[in-house]
């Protein structure tokens, strides 16, 4: 049966936006503000991730039965396909990663690493620009979808941050690169579905992103020193090291992005902000150190212990993250998972793809958010050899064959992971059916239509509508795909560059990017091995960082404006 999206089903825009809001105001109250009190009476805000998002997910189905007449069947193929989503891909990334960081943990080489680590600097403003913003970019470059967050969260616990430390700072770190993440998948999606050079919007972001760049570092360090109760001057006592990895990466950015194209960006990016840190590091040491609560007498005590591991045990300690740096860079290439969708054992395919009964092809996107009336595709794609999580489970089970692991070890391992990801594995797999299922009724697309009545508002609402949908669907790829041709429709309706505006689509949308239910419930299943505690902790984070992210994006609308009538020079020439 054929569903055609209504985008304003009450007959009112006002009230259609209004009741299309509900399910995502629905998610936001329980994980951020529904009171209650524990068994000692004291008061708290919000419920378990995991209930809130199956509450919500109701809700969602309900409404767009309801409220835009989608049939049952379609919806619920919708929520189950956003499940199945949840847990391949999204899921098997961050299970695998899991898995590859409690072999360290199990065999001991974490402790090495730790220590290694502190060697370089026990400065935790340091270690949080190096790990969090530096080596988050490389892996958002190679892999994307969750995979930064729940590889950088993991070290940072590992080395000692408190769970919500690491978390609120890896969601904060995870902005910048987004837009040039998983081998540029948001630009070249953005291209497909706007019809508009894929170079042209690649410079167009490397033109944003930039002051970004060297803005978060500042932001990301001041967050961290203010939250356990320092002063600016804390901040400002290692501006050489936040300068230079900042301004580092974001020369990268423009250069790769304006000259190459948008799929080397974050992982060239990342990897000249790391050398470029060390080498600082060489020749350069913040006067004053800072250390979490507590620790100081345990840290200066290591600081003056004598090195106790030969170059050749640190080596070792590192293989697993350096087996995890290649094969997330290898199956990231284009061209290796193009060969190993190809392969075939024995008549298993390595590549699937599915359409979803009773809604592939029967939902039509409607103008103004498509030229024309168009079915959208609903293909699961079950790419169990190609998929990024399959890479990292295999540098996880070379790093357990290197480092000679015991039949106990292995079953700890495994036993240790899979008790941790139960909860976080469903909790994702709600979250993103709500996702698939407002985005197939099309209740997005009524929220995001509210952007386009602003008139010589628009650049900057642009910017806020890719906040909008990166919040909605958990993806900058996912958000331009959805608001990537009414950016292009309105830029040419209001008389402004298409190619700025959707651009700012994407380069809006990250900063989306650490407050969407998905990022946060990888960062706590990363961050939290109590899964009880990682569940309540989702909306307390989530409370955390929607400031962080509020601000950015509207710095971003404010940066698009100044493109549109100010600085047009900004914009790169091209040709449709």
């Amino acid at each position: 049966m054929e569903f055609h999206q209504l985008y304003d089903p009450m007959g009112n825009a006002f009230l259609s936006t209004l009741l299309a809001a509900i399910p995502i105001l629905t998610l936001l109250y329980l994980l951020a503000l529904h009171p209650h009190k524990d068994k000692l009476g004291r008061r708290h805000y919000g419920i378990a991730a995991p209930k809130a998002a199956l509450i919500a997910g109701i809700v969602t189905v309900i409404m767009a039965i309801w409220l835009v007449d989608m049939p049952v069947s379609s919806t619920l193929a919708a929520f189950g396909y956003g499940s199945f989503f949840g847990m391949m891909p999204i899921g098997w990334i961050i299970v695998a990663a899991m898995f590859l960081y409690t072999i360290t943990l199990v065999t001991g080489q974490f402790d090495i690493v730790k220590f290694s680590v502190l060697n370089l600097s026990s400065d935790r403003r340091i270690q949080t620009l190096l790990i969090a913003f530096s080596f988050g970019a490389f892996i958002e470059g190679a892999a994307g979808f969750g995979t930064p967050v729940a590889i950088a969260g993991a070290l940072m616990v590992g080395l000692g941050f408190r769970p919500i430390v690491a978390a609120i700072l890896c969601l904060i770190a995870n902005t910048a690169p987004v837009a040039f993440g998983a081998v540029g998948s948001p630009i070249i999606t953005l291209a497909a579905v706007t019809g508009l050079p894929e170079m042209a919007l690649s410079a167009m972001a490397g033109r944003q992103l930039p002051f970004f760049s060297v803005i978060v570092p500042f932001w990301l360090i001041a967050t961290m020193v203010f939250m356990h109760k320092g002063k600016w001057k804390q901040v400002m006592e290692i501006w050489p090291a936040i300068l230079v990895t900042g301004v580092t990466f974001a020369i990268t950015q423009f250069a790769v992005s304006n000259y190459v194209g948008p799929m080397l960006v974050d992982i060239i990016g990342g990897l000249v902000a790391i050398f470029a840190l060390i080498l600082l590091l060489k020749v350069w040491q913040p006067k004053n150190k800072f250390y979490l609560p507590g620790e100081e007498e345990e840290m200066k005590s290591l600081e003056n212990q004598e090195t106790k591991y030969s170059s050749g045990q640190v080596a070792k300690a590192w293989a697993p993250w350096a087996f995890l740096t290649l094969f997330v860079f290898m199956w990231g290439l284009p061209q290796w998972k193009g060969f190993l969708n190809s392969l075939n054992f024995f008549g298993l395919k390595s590549f699937y793809s599915i359409p979803v009964p009773f809604l592939d092809q029967l939902v039509f996107r409607s103008p103004p958010l498509a030229k024309e009336s168009i079915p959208e595709a609903a293909l699961y794609n079950l790419n169990w050899l190609s998929a990024a999580g399959t890479g990292v489970f295999f540098a996880a089970l070379l790093s357990g064959l290197f480092l000679r692991m015991s039949k106990e070890q292995w079953k700890q391992s495994v036993v240790r992971t899979a008790q941790r990801m139960k909860t976080p594995l469903i909790t994702i797999g709600l979250v993103l059916g709500l996702g698939f299922t407002t985005r197939y009724s099309g209740l997005d697309a009524i929220l995001g239509l509210a952007f386009t009545k602003t008139g010589v508002l628009y650049p900057f609402f642009a910017a806020m509508l890719g906040w909008l949908g990166v919040f909605l669907t958990g993806s900058d790829t996912s958000s331009n795909a959805l608001f990537g041709s009414m950016q292009r429709i309105t830029a040419d309706q209001l008389g402004l560059d298409p190619v700025l505006i959707a651009a700012s689509n994407s380069t809006g949308g990250v900063m989306g990017k650490m407050i969407d239910a998905q990022s946060i419930v990888v960062a706590t299943a990363a961050c939290y091995e109590n899964r009880v505690e990682g569940a309540n902790a989702v909306g307390p984070i989530f409370r955390a960082v929607f400031f962080h992210s509020l601000a950015l994006a509207a710095l971003m609308g404010i940066l698009v404006m100044l493109q549109a009538y100010v600085f047009p020079w900004m914009i790169p020439a091209y040709t449709l």
